[in-house]
C-alpha cells in the first residue's frame, strides 16, 4: 500500500519540470503493461532492429553502385561493368523489398501490442481514479484531471508507437553508420567525429530546456481546459449573468500563458535545430573537402569515399533527428510521471475488510453516531462537526435540520464513508463502520440528493444504475413505485428516452423521481435524503413526496430538510447549530419549547 502524503504544489511543479532518475524508472514500470503482449511486442522489436540494420545496406550498395559507374582505374569491359551494376542494383532492390515487407509487419505488430497495452493502462487508470477517496477530488479540479489524463495518455501513445521506433531506428543507424565509416576510413572518421562531443553536450543542455518548457506548457494547457469544462458545465449561469465575454477573456488569458510558454520552448528548439543544421552541413562539407584531398593522394578509393559520404549523411541525419526524438521521449517521461503519481495515490477502503464473508445480505438498519468530530481536509482549522451523537433504530426516520453550514450534509458524507471522522465512531448494527467492507457498506445505503445527476443515457439505464443487471420488469416496477411511470410513458421512446447531458431533458421533479426509482431498485437498508424536495414546485413536490413515502417504508431514513413540512412525521429530529446538536426530539416535543430553535424555524415557516 502507498501512504498518502501532503503535497506542496510548488514542489510538485518543480519535480515535474526537473524529473529525477526515478522518473525514468517509473516510465519503465509502465512498460510492464506490455508483458501480456510480449509474444507480439518482442517480434516487433526484432523486426525494428532488422529494418534499421537493413537501412545501412542502402549507403553501402549505393556507394558500390556509384563507384562502379565512375571508376577511374583500369576500367572493365562495358559488358562486365553493366553486369556488375545490374547485380548491385538488383541486390539493393531485393534488400529494399525485404525491408519494406518487414516494416509492414513491424508496424502492425507494434500497433497490436502498443494499442492493447495502452487500452489496459487507460482501463486501470480510470478504475483507479474513480476509487480514489473524496478528499483527493477536493484537492484536484475535475477538469484538470480529465485533461491531464487525456493529454498525457495521448502523448504516451504517440511516443510509444511513433517516437520509440524512431529512437531505435536512428540509434541503430547511428551506431552502424559509425562502424561502417571507420571501416571505410578511420582517418576520415576521426576527422568527422572531432565535433561530436560538442554536439552531444548541446543535445543534453537544449533537451533539458525543451523538456522544461514542454512540461510547463502541458500544465498550462490543462488549466485552460479546466476553464472550458467549468464554463460548459455552468453554461446556465454564464448566460444568465451574460458573462460570455468574461469567460472568453478568462479562457484567452489561460491560452496566452500557454502560448507564451510554447513560444519560448519553440525558440529554444529552433535555435537548437538551426545550430545542428549548421554543424551537420559544416561537418559534411569539411569531410568532403578532407576526403577529396585524401582521394587525390590515393589514401582512399572512390568507392570508399562515396560510401563514407553516404554513411556520413545517414549518421548526420540520425544525429539531427535524435534531439527531437529525445525531446519527445523526455516529454513522455514527464507524462508517465503524472500517470504514475495518480496510480500511486491510495484508493479508499484500505482500512476496511476485503471480504463480506459471513455478513448478512442486508443490514437491519440500526445506526449510531458517537461523539463525531470532523473538519474537511482542505480546511482543517474550521471544524464542521463538534461531538455529534445519534441513535437510530431499524426503520426509524431521523431528520436533520438547521441553517446552511451547520453540518447536515457533512453527516451524510460521513455515513457514506466519503470521509473519516477525526474522532468518534459510526456504528452500523452495533459494529464499527470499518468492520465492514466498504463496497458492502455502501451497497446497504442509497442517496437521493437535492441536485440529481443523471448520466447521459436512457431512462432505463439511469434507473438500472441502482442495481446493474436488474431485469426490465424490476426497473419498471421501481419506476411505478416512484410515481415516474406516467411521465415515462408520455415520451414516445418510453424507457429508452435519452435524458441528455446530466439529465437536462427532464424537469427537476422528473429527475428526482428517477433518482427515487434508482434507490428503490437498490433496496437499501439505510436511506439518505439530502433535501430531496427543496428545489421543486408544489405539484412536483407532492408527487416526489408520495414516492419518498413509498421509498422509506421499512428502511432507516436520514432526512436532511429545510422544509419542516416534510419531516413532521419523523421519529426523531436533530436541530444542528454550529456543528452541534442544539435540540432533539419529535416535532410535537420540539415546538413546545418556547425558546427553542426548532420552534423559531416553525414559526417562520408555518406562522405558529
Amino acid at each position: 500500500m502507498f501512504r498518502r502524503r501532503k503535497k506542496n504544489p510548488e514542489e510538485d511543479k518543480a519535480k515535474r519540470l526537473k524529473p529525477s532518475r526515478s522518473s525514468y524508472r517509473e516510465a519503465l514500470q509502465l512498460a510492464s503493461y506490455l508483458r501480456p503482449y510480449k509474444g507480439t511486442f518482442i517480434p516487433a522489436i526484432l523486426a525494428l532492429f532488422l529494418t534499421a540494420g537493413l537501412s545501412l545496406a542502402f549507403p553501402y550498395f549505393m556507394g558500390q553502385l556509384i563507384g562502379q559507374g565512375t571508376s577511374s582505374g583500369q576500367a572493365p569491359t562495358p559488358e562486365a561493368m553493366t553486369a556488375s551494376i545490374d547485380q548491385i542494383a538488383m541486390t539493393l532492390a531485393a534488400i529494399l523489398l525485404v525491408q519494406a515487407t518487414i516494416a509492414f509487419f513491424r508496424i502492425r505488430l507494434f500497433a497490436v501490442a502498443g494499442e492493447s497495452a495502452l487500452a489496459d493502462m487507460r482501463r486501470d487508470l480510470y478504475g483507479h481514479l474513480i476509487r480514489l477517496p473524496m478528499p483527493y477530488f477536493g484537492e484536484h479540479r475535475v477538469g484538470e484531471l480529465s485533461s491531464r489524463i487525456a493529454s498525457d495518455l495521448t502523448l504516451i501513445r504517440e511516443t510509444f508507437l511513433q517516437t520509440f521506433p524512431q529512437l531505435v531506428r536512428h540509434s541503430v543507424m547511428l551506431v552502424g553508420g559509425l562502424v561502417f565509416i571507420f571501416i571505410s576510413s578511420a582517418k576520415l572518421a576521426f576527422f568527422m567525429l572531432a565535433c561530436l562531443p560538442v554536439v552531444l553536450l548541446l543535445v543534453a543542455l537544449f533537451g533539458r530546456k525543451v523538456r522544461t518548457y514542454s512540461k510547463e506548457a502541458q500544465d498550462q494547457l490543462a488549466s485552460s481546459q479546466v476553464v472550458v469544462e467549468e464554463t460548459l458545465q455552468g453554461i446556465t449561469s454564464v448566460k444568465a449573468f451574460h458573462n460570455e465575454t468574461h469567460e472568453t477573456h478568462r479562457y484567452g488569458a489561460a491560452l496566452d500563458r500557454f502560448l507564451a510558454t510554447t513560444m519560448r520552448g519553440a525558440s529554444v528548439r529552433a535555435a537548437f535545430v538551426a545550430f545542428i543544421i549548421f554543424i551537420l552541413m559544416g561537418t559534411i562539407t569539411a569531410v568532403v573537402w578532407f576526403g577529396v584531398k585524401m582521394l587525390a593522394t590515393g589514401a582512399i578509393s572512390q568507392e570508399q569515399l562515396y560510401q563514407f559520404i553516404l554513411f556520413s549523411i545517414f549518421v548526420g541525419a540520425s544525429m539531427g533527428s535524435l534531439p527531437e526524438v529525445i525531446s519527445q521521449i523526455q516529454k513522455a517521461v514527464g507524462a508517465t510521471e503524472t500517470v504514475r503519481d495518480l496510480l500511486n495515490e491510495n484508493v479508499e477502503g484500505r482500512d476496511y475488510p476485503t471480504t463480506a464473508d459471513g455478513l448478512p445480505a442486508r443490514l437491519k438498519g440500526e445506526l449510531t453516531l458517537r461523539d463525531l468530530h470532523f473538519a474537511y481536509p482542505s480546511r482543517p482549522d474550521l471544524p464542521v462537526l463538534k461531538g455529534i451523537k445519534l441513535e437510530a433504530r431499524p426503520g426509524q426516520r431521523i431528520a436533520l435540520v438547521g441553517g446552511s453550514g451547520t453540518g447536515k450534509t457533512t453527516i451524510t458524507n460521513l455515513l457514506l464513508q466519503f470521509y473519516a471522522p477525526e474522532s468518534g465512531s459510526i456504528l452500523f448494527d452495533g459494529q464499527p463502520a470499518t468492520s465492514y467492507p466498504l463496497e458492502y457498506l455502501r451497497s446497504q445505503m442509497a442517496l437521493v440528493p437535492q441536485e440529481v445527476l443523471l448520466f447521459g443515457g436512457t431512462i432505463r439505464e439511469n434507473i438500472a444504475y441502482g442495481r446493474p443487471g436488474a431485469s426490465a420488469a424490476e426497473i419498471e416496477e421501481a419506476a411505478r413505485r416512484a410515481q415516474a411511470e406516467s411521465f415515462i410513458h408520455s415520451f414516445p421512446e418510453g424507457y429508452d428516452t435519452l435524458v441528455g447531458d446530466r439529465g437536462i431533458k427532464l424537469s427537476g421533479g422528473q429527475r428526482q423521481r428517477i433518482a427515487i426509482a434508482r434507490a428503490l431498485l437498490a433496496d437499501p437498508a439505510i436511506l439518505i435524503l439530502d433535501e430531496a424536495t427543496s428545489a421543486l414546485d408544489s405539484e412536483s413536490e407532492r408527487l416526489v413526496q408520495q414516492a419518498l413515502e413509498e421509498l422509506m417504508i421499512g428502511r432507516t431514513s436520514i432526512i436532511v430538510a429545510h422544509r419542516l413540512s416534510t419531516i413532521r412525521d419523523a421519529d426523531q429530529i436533530l436541530v444542528l447549530q454550529n456543528g452541534k446538536v442544539a435540540e432533539s426530539g419529535s416535532h410535537e416535543e420540539l415546538v413546545k419549547d418556547p425558546e427553542g430553535l426548532y420552534r423559531m424555524l416553525s414559526k417562520l415557516q408555518f406562522g405558529l
